[in-house]
């Protein structure tokens, strides 16, 4: 059973199973997520990192288990709920980011918003345009797709995460198509929306990544093998971190 330091759980997961083609990629995982948390998920190719993202946010069916997530149990809803509860109270960030071409990038933002309709457009533009000045990218809100580098995208994508204000982000491999300044920096952000109250899950293969983050989960054949609580990035001694962190994965055999 993983430990929560956190008084209150925003996501947990009890026996959490999924099938495929007979062969199981989650072997009854027990995971709670607690409000305001930082975590990595790490592990080999293969073991289940992306799966767990998956079916905890309800996008991939569970063959067994249960998930809450903010006080609802998955398992009990249509697709069509589970889709307004993604929508509604969870972000997403990938590792490329798909975007509209034919939207300018403040649209592409405001979309989901749009589409949840919680908020009038001009407040959506409104709550739309503090996030792209809060991430650095502003000066786009009108250039569309093919007029943004791949760092610039990313924090499109962030925003475009944090436009309905969710529970918790969830990423895969966010910084993976980005160079390490760019990664970095995306790093940083997504560090302050932590400090701000963001409770964020990402996987990533990167222990660079994962020293920013305040606990990390090692998986390996769809088991939860290591659980490490490393404490709040405070913005120095990433590398001292890094190289701690490195041997912590060394002993579970990354």
């Amino acid at each position: 059973m993983t430990t929560v330091t956190t008084a209150t759980a925003v996501l947990d997961a009890q026996g959490l199973t999924k099938t495929f083609d007979g062969h199981r990629v989650l072997q009854a995982v027990d995971l709670k997520v607690g409000d305001g948390e930082f975590i990595a998920v790490m592990g080999p190719s293969g073991s289940g990192k992306s799966t767990l993202l998956y079916t905890i946010s309800g996008m991939d069916t569970m063959t067994g288990g249960s998930v809450e997530f903010a006080g609802q149990d998955l398992g009990s809803l249509n697709q069509k709920q589970l889709a307004r509860l993604r929508l509604t109270t969870m972000g997403f960030i990938f590792q490329h980011v798909y975007l509209l071409k034919n939207l300018s990038l403040l649209d592409n933002i405001v979309l989901p918003a749009y589409l949840a309709g919680l908020a009038p457009r001009s407040e959506l533009n409104q709550r739309a345009m503090a996030l792209m000045q809060r991430t650095g990218v502003a000066e786009l809100a009108d250039r569309d797709v093919t007029q943004a580098s791949g760092g610039q995208l990313q924090r499109i994508g962030i925003c475009r995460a944090l436009i309905n204000e969710p529970r918790i982000l969830l990423g895969d491999e966010p910084t993976g198509a980005l160079d390490s300044a760019a990664a970095a920096e995306i790093m940083d952000i997504l560090g302050e929306l932590n400090a701000e109250g963001t409770t964020i899950m990402l996987v990533t293969h990167d222990a660079k990544v994962a020293a920013h983050t305040s606990r990390v989960l090692y998986l390996v054949d769809g088991h939860i093998v290591g659980d490490r609580q490393q404490g709040r990035f405070t913005g120095t001694g990433l590398d001292h971190r890094h190289h701690e962190l490195t041997d912590w994965l060394l002993e579970h055999g990354h």
